[in-house]
């Protein structure tokens, strides 16, 4: 399978258009499974039984079951959860910003830090009430499974991948990976997470890893490592920043002219590459 870049909106405004990248009687990683299940978050599941066969089908290709939805009845926030009894493992990924939800938009700009009494240190409000909006029927879906904690694999991208940071605060968990993820606290929040495995992928330009801006003291700060994925898709382990500065760079010129300028496409690269699929195509190529 080749995986394309793609600038077009409907890939960052509404991912959940494009079926499942998981094919049948593949051997996949536990990053390859999170990344795609992050964007198949978006998959609205709870709103028809025809998204929700569809989201059931795509798991179904690497053996897990029918998903569970959890849904802030408040918030908007959601996310689904699924088991797989081959390796007793729990995939669990929460929805990202949907541009349609005045919630998450009004969420995302709330850059407020409250104390995050889950763990300890302080994190974004509007992140973490998303989060606790959801986290009891996660800790019911964990209890009722009679599986550990520890084999959970918590995912999302954007504002979904700030809320796994937050429940990999909460929870022991065996993989945190998060793709586009924001800045979710601060330094002292940071050194809380339980994940024994944390992967941060940050695609290029994505101008929501970027944000919000961090402070010297006492404001936000990101996962320490991160794996960056270059222009053209190939992820680097904790590139040099003289690296990202010039690959970017190139980036954004590239884009402009190959790009900017296609009707229905995005105007700029550091929004396209926000798109879920382009985080795919690194890691299902």
């Amino acid at each position: 399978m080749v995986i394309a870049y793609d600038a077009s909106r409907s890939a960052l405004y509404t991912p959940e258009s494009r079926d499942t990248v998981f094919q049948s009687g593949v051997d996949y990683t536990p990053v390859q499974l999170a990344v795609e299940a992050a964007r198949l978050a978006y998959y609205r599941a709870e709103a028809s039984s025809a998204q929700m066969q569809r989201l059931a089908e795509a798991l179904a290709r690497v053996g897990f079951a029918a998903p569970v939805m959890f849904i802030g009845e408040h918030t908007g926030a959601a996310g689904f959860g699924s088991l797989r009894a081959s390796d007793r493992r729990m995939l669990l990924a929460l929805r990202g910003t949907q541009p349609d939800d005045f919630r998450d938009i009004k969420r995302d700009l709330g850059v407020r830090m409250i104390a995050w009494s889950e763990s300890g240190g302080r994190v974004h409000a509007g992140f973490a009430s998303a989060t606790r909006s959801l986290l009891p029927q996660i800790r019911q879906w964990i209890s009722r499974t009679a599986h550990a904690a520890e084999k959970l694999i918590v995912t999302g991208h954007s504002l979904g991948a700030a809320m796994a940071t937050l429940t990999a605060a909460a929870l022991p968990v065996e993989w945190l990976v998060t793709l586009g993820s924001p800045r979710v606290g601060d330094s002292d929040f940071i050194r809380t997470l339980q994940a024994a495995n944390s992967v941060r992928i940050v695609d290029c330009c994505d101008l929501v890893t970027q944000v919000p801006p961090p402070l010297p003291i006492g404001g936000y700060a990101h996962v320490p490592t991160c794996t960056y994925l270059t222009q053209d898709g190939q992820a680097v382990l904790d590139p040099a920043q003289a690296l990202i500065d010039a690959d970017r760079s190139s980036a954004r010129r590239r884009y402009l002219a190959r790009y900017s300028w296609r009707l229905g496409n995005v105007l700029l690269r550091r929004l396209a590459d926000h798109a879920p699929i382009n985080y795919a195509r690194a890691f299902f190529n």
